[in-house]
């Protein structure tokens, strides 16, 4: 970042007329025309030569002999300034140039561009220095005069090394009222919640993070925290895992063993088949010491879904005769995922609209996750924005619409 503020500053010497093999009076051409006495112009002349010849520290000092000399015109005091700038920012004395730069700016000798690319030399000594106030007071005063998305970029670089929060915070929601933080202006942020344990904080720019750069890295992180939020439900332990399998985060045989027991226990046994199978698919399954009871599982997924479509007819007439609404959920769900959408999505419908579930927000949910497994998308997140609750389901929903819209790579 310095090294390019500091070849910006070059650039900008170059657009003065500056180089170091240039007579003095071509420092400024459009000051050529004007008077400098021999008393300046042979010690600028002598600096000019040093500097050519790469002796910058001796150019400095053959240019602070001026400084005792009185009556200096301005166009005197520019033409030393410039050059003094160009030899402290080459010999890495950046008090000095900084120093020079301010005299610039003030010598009002600068066109509108010239001001500009010396503001923004001026940013980058300051920065190499590591006066990082002075450095954002002087990147704010461009930012009044001028919007720079870099110089944007380089104050929240500043805001983040200071540990200046509040700043740094107040700066990526004027940044967000423009459009949408870059991965690194929300890593930033993150980085700093994390710090002050502001777990609430850090969950939410985590969030943003997986919603628009979705990464395992930060998917994975978030669905861990939501599990450790203060009232979490334990028994959305299985839409966490449905989370993670729909972003392929699952890789060890026990997530898929304990994912598959979970559903199971819901009576979803054709989604225990099919996590089973990716499972084995991944390779995680069906070898090592454990193969036999990876084994037991698959068989016993099989055969309670074997069960449930053989007995599928009485077990409806049960639920009905006995008003189990919830029970009528379930089985709704589980039809969805067995392959029949239609009839197990009216069914789950139906359920919701009873007003007798035990769950009503967890109802939504899944009949959210049901839409999104039978290829409904639309209705998928329309239902999923109803959600409600502050037990898990509310943030679970919320992030099952990120994954139906931007899954992780």
């Amino acid at each position: 970042m310095s090294k390019f503020r500091l070849a910006h500053l070059g650039l900008a010497l170059a657009a003065l007329g500056f180089t170091a093999a240039a007579p003095v009076v071509g420092l400024a051409p459009a000051y050529a025309a004007e008077t400098v006495r021999p008393e300046i112009g042979k010690p600028l002349q002598q600096a000019q030569q040093q500097m050519k010849s790469g002796k910058n520290k001796e150019a400095l000092a053959t240019l602070r002999q001026l400084d005792s000399v009185s009556g200096k015109s301005a166009n005197e005091t520019y033409l030393i300034e410039m050059t003094r700038l160009g030899a402290a920012v080459q010999a890495g004395d950046y008090d000095t140039a900084a120093k020079a730069s301010e005299t610039l700016l003030a010598s009002g000798k600068l066109s509108a561009a010239q001001k500009s690319q010396v503001s923004d030399g001026l940013i980058g000594i300051y920065m190499r220095a590591g006066d990082l106030n002075k450095a954002n007071a002087a990147i704010e005063k461009q930012l009044k005069e001028r919007d720079d998305p870099k110089l944007r970029a380089y104050l929240l670089q500043n805001y983040y090394k200071q540990g200046n929060v509040a700043a740094l915070e107040n700066e990526l929601r004027t940044a967000e009222k423009r459009g949408s933080l870059s991965e690194d202006q929300l890593g930033m942020l993150a980085n700093i919640q994390l710090k002050k344990n502001d777990k609430a904080g850090y969950v939410n720019t985590i969030e943003k993070l997986a919603a628009n750069y979705p990464k395992a890295q930060y998917w994975s992180d978030l669905l861990n925290r939501v599990q450790g939020k203060p009232g979490f439900a334990s028994r959305l332990s299985v839409d966490v895992y449905r989370l993670k399998l729909a972003n392929n985060l699952m890789k060890k045989p026990s997530e898929f063993m304990e994912m598959a027991q979970l559903v199971l226990q819901a009576k979803a046994p054709a989604e225990a088949v099919k996590v089973v199978d990716k499972g084995y698919k991944a390779g995680a399954l069906g070898t090592g010491p454990d193969a036999e009871r990876h084994q037991r599982l698959k068989d016993l997924a099989e055969k309670n879904l074997a069960e449930q479509n053989k007995n599928l007819a009485t077990t409806e007439a049960d639920l009905n005769k006995l008003g189990d609404e919830d029970g009528l959920l379930a089985l709704g769900y589980a039809l969805v995922q067995a392959g029949q959408a239609d009839k197990g999505l009216k069914m789950m419908e139906a359920a919701i609209k009873s007003g007798k579930l035990k769950y009503p927000e967890d109802a939504k949910l899944h009949l959210g996750e049901a839409y999104a497994t039978a290829g409904k998308k639309q209705q998928a997140i329309s239902t999923l924005r109803t959600v409600g609750g502050k037990d898990g389901a509310a943030d679970l929903a919320r992030y099952f619409i990120m994954a139906i819209n931007k899954p992780a790579a």
